[in-house]
Order: structure tokens, then sequence, then C-alpha cells
């Protein structure tokens, strides 16, 4: 098989699951705040849980520029679906890519089938003292730390999780997603994606064997891979604007999708943030469209413009940077 062949093999795939199984479900999961397990099965069994993960362990191994299609695609058909799902690559990528003897062979494959699924911890890598600090001892190490917006509990079995020792160097490690004496969890209520089911998560003196650790990285030089990996985040928003382009006259909205999906796609670390910025506002400003050109009933808990203007919203701050917030302000007070 071609890759383009393949490429667009992938491409309808997704697009026959957002237009098959999660669009039609959307409203009845952002109402309930019930995510059927069954639309993550779904991606399992189109093998989408290995979409960056190697052939030889059953992954799809998919350009960037494909994944973020696929990204988009989903995140068009039910947003709360596509965000629990998206958290699980860090951890494929990351056991890809490790070195400790042992981690590819046990996790890959079943990180690649869905067979395991993982969420990630991510405070400990913002800016500032440690969200997570990890402490060696024999065996492995102690992690100590509270952290929220944790996504997808219940529906993960694994926590791809960020810590920093004390050196600053920064240690991934694989714990298992379970409520213990050394690990408890607070659920957030969520102006939008309830489904998603995200949480607070603390963890007090909770142990992580050194075989579970991916790998590690000086905070200092976490900066640079962090702007490699933000692109992706930016198909959630081109999602939400392209549903709203579905559901009304497109007119200029195609173009403004279009345009704004190259330049995501095309910008190198200095641009992302504004890239990233554009999207998010696109989001809103194409949901707020759908709601006023649709009139009064949008704002009816049975219509979809009120749905995507709220997850637009969250939006605006998910996945978020001071770059991008500061674009974002400067685009807002400038209109």
């Amino acid at each position: 098989m071609t890759g383009t062949v393949a490429t667009r093999s992938v491409l309808a795939r997704a697009e026959r699951v957002a237009e098959e199984v999660l669009f039609p479900a959307a409203l009845k999961t952002d109402a309930t705040g019930v995510l059927p397990p069954s639309h993550l099965d779904r991606l399992a069994d189109e093998g989408f849980y290995g979409l960056f993960g190697p052939r030889e362990f059953g992954g799809l191994e998919v350009d960037p520029a494909v994944g973020c299609r696929v990204v988009e695609t989903l995140a068009s058909g039910c947003l709360a679906t596509a965000f629990v799902w998206l958290q699980h690559h860090g951890a494929v990528k990351a056991v890809a890519a490790s070195e400790n003897p042992g981690v590819r062979e046990q996790w890959l494959g079943p990180l690649c089938r869905g067979a395991r699924r993982a969420g990630t911890v991510n405070a400990a890598l913002r800016p500032g003292p440690a969200a997570v600090r990890a402490r060696p001892v024999a065996g492995g190490y102690i992690l100590d730390g509270e952290v929220a917006w944790v996504t997808g509990w219940g529906h993960v079995d694994t926590l791809f999780t960020a810590a920093r020792d004390e050196q600053d160097t920064v240690i991934w490690a694989l714990l298992d997603a379970e409520e213990s004496a050394t690990l408890t969890i607070k659920r957030l209520e969520l102006v939008a994606l309830n489904a998603s089911y995200t949480a607070n998560v603390c963890l007090s003196g909770h142990f992580v064997p050194a075989e579970r650790m991916t790998g590690t990285l000086p905070f200092a030089d976490w900066p640079a891979r962090d702007a490699a990996g933000l692109r992706m985040n930016g198909s959630l928003a081109l999602g939400v604007a392209d549903r709203c382009r579905r559901l009304m006259d497109p007119g200029p909205l195609t173009e403004e999708v279009a345009a704004c999906r190259a330049r995501l796609d095309e910008a190198d670390a200095t641009d992302l943030p504004n890239a990233r910025a554009a999207a998010s506002e696109l989001a809103v400003r194409a949901a707020t469209t759908l709601i006023v050109s649709s009139g009064a009933p949008s704002v009816l808990l049975s219509e979809h413009g009120q749905r995507l203007l709220r997850e637009a919203a969250v939006l605006l701050v998910f996945g978020s940077r001071r770059a991008i917030r500061d674009e974002l302000l400067r685009r807002m007070k400038s209109r």
C-alpha cells in the first residue's frame, strides 16, 4: 500500500467515525457528562491509539501532518472524545523513544492497540516550582505533588507523568491510574467537556518503580521540545471551527479554516504561539457566527451552537502558554 493510499484510508476512516459515531451522539455526551466507552473502543478498533506508533508494534506511524488532520476530524465529531483520546499519544511517543530496557517491549504493543490507554500528568513541566517532585529511593522514585487538569479518569489505566528531581531534571514515568492511599483524585466541573472526566490528582509519597521510567531531560531543555509539540492542540480548535462551518452556509469560513490549518502546519517555533492563538480565536468566532446565523433556537441545549461555543471557550485556555495567551489578548483588544 502506498503512502498516499494509506493516508487516504486513515483520513477516510476518521471521517466515517466522526460522522457516523461521534457527531450523532455529541449532544447527548455533552448533556449527560458521560463519554460512551464504545467511542474509545471504536478508536482502538480503527488503530487510532497507535496513530503515531511504529508499525512493528501495531501502530499506524502516520506523518505528523496526517495525524493533525485525524485529530481535527475526530474533534469535529465529538470534542470530548478527541480530548480524552489525544492525551494518549505522549505516552506512545515516549515509550517508542525510550532507552530504558524493557519499556518498549512491555508497553508499546498494548499502547498502540489501545489495550492500555494513557492520560497525562504534565503540570511539572510548567515554569516555576515543580508541581510534582521526584525523590530517588531504592528501586525507583517517590512522587509528591498536586496537579489539575488530568483528563480521562475512568477511561485511562495509565498516567504518563512528569516530575522534577532536586537537580531540576524531568523524570517521566508510567503510573497506574488507580486511586490508593498515595494517589487520590477530585473531579473538576467544567463549562464544557465534562464527559472528559477531568480531575485534580494528588500524589503523596507515591512510589514508581525504575522500570516504569520512560526517560529524563534537563528541565532547561524542555521549552525547545515543548514548542515542537504544540501544533497538535491547535487541531482541536480547527475541529470545532470546521464543525461550525459545516452547520451553516460555509461562506468565508471554508477559506479561513484552510488558511488557519496551513499556517499551523507551516509555523516554526517562533510563529507557533501566534498560529495557535489564531486557531483558538477562529473557533470562538465560528461558533459565535453559527449562533447568530441560526438565531434564538441555537441557545437551546438541544442545539449544537451553544455546545460548540462553550467548547471553543475551553480551547482558549487548554494547552495554552504565556505567548499564546498574550497573542489572544492582543487580538481581542485590537478588535
